[in-house]
């Protein structure tokens, strides 16, 4: 006779013939097996857990530490303000700002990583806003230019901007309301594969770090297809991603051949004549 389920015999599980114990798995494993076990587990709980922090707690907002522009010269105002938000605005100290920038932070980058080139900007009449997004992701806030250039644009032309995923979220917001903008800056940055501002009229500048090791330059040129005809493409030789902020090194970004300061005077040279081949408001 052929039983198809063990007994439960004398408190133990026995095949019916007593040919073969059958132990719990947790009694058949060594304690060397269970101890890599738990190893392996607590490493990837500690990493979940540090990431989610990383991600959750971020660093303090702490204005004019590093922000000095390249050539040392500053006449801005800088503040912190809310706008749908927390949001840095960078003004000039003296005289009405003619354009408004919207600056859009790269992902999990503090926002004054930026304030570098608000600063240095202001010298050209440029008045900078960088939208402070949760947990630094552009991505959670995609419109939020439309309320900044409700508040800060009167009267003002508007440029949008955005370093790597906040170039993406800029790009992204710029398609479906160029209308209300001037034109638009992309830092190592292009659309999304979906989103497209072909045949629109846009001024664009997108800027290439040349050794950059974070954005493909492949997918930044690539990216050209999906952006207006009018839009230039301008290299920052020997530059790499995290040269655009003051945020340190990055994971995967390339070996840069020139200072972060000459990088800088490049972007700065780049930006400053793009705008003042903009129309006038």
């Amino acid at each position: 006779m052929v039983w198809p389920f063990p007994h439960v015999l004398g408190g133990r599980l026995r095949h019916p013939e007593g040919m073969t114990t059958l132990r719990p798995v947790r009694q058949r494993l060594s304690a060397r097996v269970r101890a890599w076990i738990t190893a392996v587990l607590a490493l990837l709980s500690g990493y979940v857990i540090a990431t989610a922090r990383q991600a959750a707690v971020r660093p303090p907002l702490v204005l004019g530490q590093d922000a000095v522009p390249p050539s040392g010269q500053d006449s801005s105002q800088v503040t912190l303000e809310t706008s749908g938000g927390q949001v840095i605005d960078i003004r000039p100290s003296s005289g009405e700002a003619t354009t408004l920038l919207i600056l859009y932070p790269g992902g999990l980058v503090r926002p004054q990583a930026y304030e570098w080139i608000g600063r240095a900007l202001t010298m050209h009449g440029v008045q900078t806003v960088i939208p402070v997004f949760p947990l630094d992701l552009a991505v959670t806030g995609i419109n939020r230019a439309g309320g900044l250039i409700a508040q800060y644009g009167q009267g003002k032309r508007v440029v949008i901007a955005g370093h790597s995923l906040g170039g993406a979220m800029a790009a992204q917001y710029a398609a479906g309301h160029t209308d209300q903008l001037a034109g638009m800056i992309l830092m190592a940055a292009y659309p999304a594969g979906n989103v497209t501002l072909k045949g629109k009229t846009l001024p664009t500048l997108s800027l290439l770090a040349e050794k950059d090791g974070v954005a493909d330059p492949q997918e930044v040129r690539g990216g050209l297809d999906r952006l207006p005809d009018d839009t230039t493409l301008t290299v920052i030789p020997g530059a790499v991603h995290a040269f655009f902020g003051r945020y340190g090194p990055q994971k995967g970004d390339g070996v840069p051949t020139v200072t972060h300061g000459q990088a800088e005077t490049s972007i700065l040279a780049a930006i400053t004549a793009f705008l003042d081949k903009l129309p006038a408001r």
